[in-house]
């Protein structure tokens, strides 16, 4: 099962509403969820929360020790209460996907995700799940530092809060551990809708082509 999920983000409100701040999005909405209130705790250099459950607790994490540094925080939460990289969630913003795509895989690279790859570093294992929540990309690769901290337009964040909502229904899936029904109800595609019939009797005394 998960016991940690660990969106990731920069603080402060100059940050709140950037594409990076994708994973700080997912974790605000599993806490409503979970009836979960975030809290600052400074031994974990991020806000946490506690939640009880029968099968033992789990926790919630926004690190607030800017991208750069997230393990710093993932690292002291899951090496004090020994959570084993396999059971650890991160979410975190994608530039290749597009807004309204999300995935969820376990390990592999780090592809260059800054937050990423000190989690790497900290954890030492890359053994963890991530959910990459897409936001597209500049096209250029010099000017992705300065996209990822720019406000997405409305449709796009309209596209990234639908993938939050839709990769919330896989909650249930996490906390019990059952991660090949996670994977299936994150990459679900909306069904096709199905074209108008026509009105019977449309083709009534038609002659057919010969």
């Amino acid at each position: 099962m998960i016991r940690l999920f660990v969106g990731l983000g920069n603080p402060g409100p100059e940050y709140e509403a950037t594409r990076h701040n994708a994973g700080f999005w997912w974790i605000d909405s599993a806490a409503r969820n979970l009836r979960a209130s975030m809290q600052l705790d400074r031994s974990y250099h991020g806000f946490v929360a506690r939640v009880n459950r029968p099968d033992g607790p789990i926790w919630l994490l926004q690190p607030q020790t800017y991208m750069n540094l997230s393990g710093k925080s993932v690292g002291a939460l899951a090496k004090f209460f020994k959570i084993l990289p396999s059971e650890i969630l991160v979410v975190h913003d994608e530039l290749d996907l597009l807004p309204g795509q999300m995935k969820l895989k376990q390990g592999g690279s780090h592809a260059g995700h800054n937050g990423l790859k000190d989690i790497h570093a900290q954890l030492g294992s890359a053994d963890y799940w991530r959910l990459r929540i897409g936001i597209g990309h500049p096209g250029v690769k010099g000017e992705v530092a300065a996209y990822v901290l720019r406000k997405p337009p409305a449709a796009e964040r309209d596209a990234i809060e639908h993938c939050v909502d839709q990769s919330l229904t896989a909650l249930d899936a996490f906390l019990a551990g059952d991660m090949e029904r996670a994977v299936r109800l994150i990459h679900a595609k909306p069904p096709r809708p199905k074209p108008p019939r026509p009105p019977a009797g449309d083709n009534a005394g038609q002659k057919q082509p010969e």
